[in-house]
């Protein structure tokens, strides 16, 4: 089971190593990024990531872009809250926190168009920038702590 609280971002054609950090008890490498490459966003529309979010089973969709997503009955308990931006007609980021089975991670992110755009997650809290793999390795890891 996944925890975590980031925002999600397509990944800009910039991103450079950062500083290593230590989080949940492992040493992670972060990237550096400038704010502004991070507003490029993703491919895909708020109308079409909202309509295929909303399509979910258990997803409760609002038109501002807020969603929940719950588990179901008989499910290991999880829930992830989310909030999409966007500007120019393409989403640029996703709020998501939460815990969840990484089956979901992988379901909200396919949503996005992820693959083919690689996505960099923003920790909500610690406020550095993480690849896909090191955020999965973040995300595992609290569950073992």
């Amino acid at each position: 089971m996944y925890a975590f609280s980031a925002t999600i971002h397509a990944r800009p054609e910039v991103a450079e190593p950062g500083p290593k950090v230590t989080l949940r008890g492992l040493t992670l490498p972060t990237l550096h990024v400038s704010a502004a490459s991070l507003a490029a966003g993703f491919t895909r529309s708020f109308e079409e990531v909202g309509d295929a979010l909303g399509s979910f089973e258990r997803l409760y969709f609002e038109p501002d872009g807020s969603f929940v997503w719950v588990s179901s009955k008989g499910e290991r308990i999880w829930q992830l809250d989310g909030l999409l931006a966007d500007l120019h007609g393409r989403v640029t980021s996703l709020d998501l926190k939460g815990t969840c089975p990484p089956s979901a991670l992988e379901r909200v992110l396919s949503v996005l168009g992820v693959p083919p755009a690689t996505p960099l997650f923003v920790l909500t809290h610690e406020a550095v920038v993480l690849d896909e793999a090191t955020f999965r390795e973040y995300a595992a890891a609290a569950q073992r702590g």
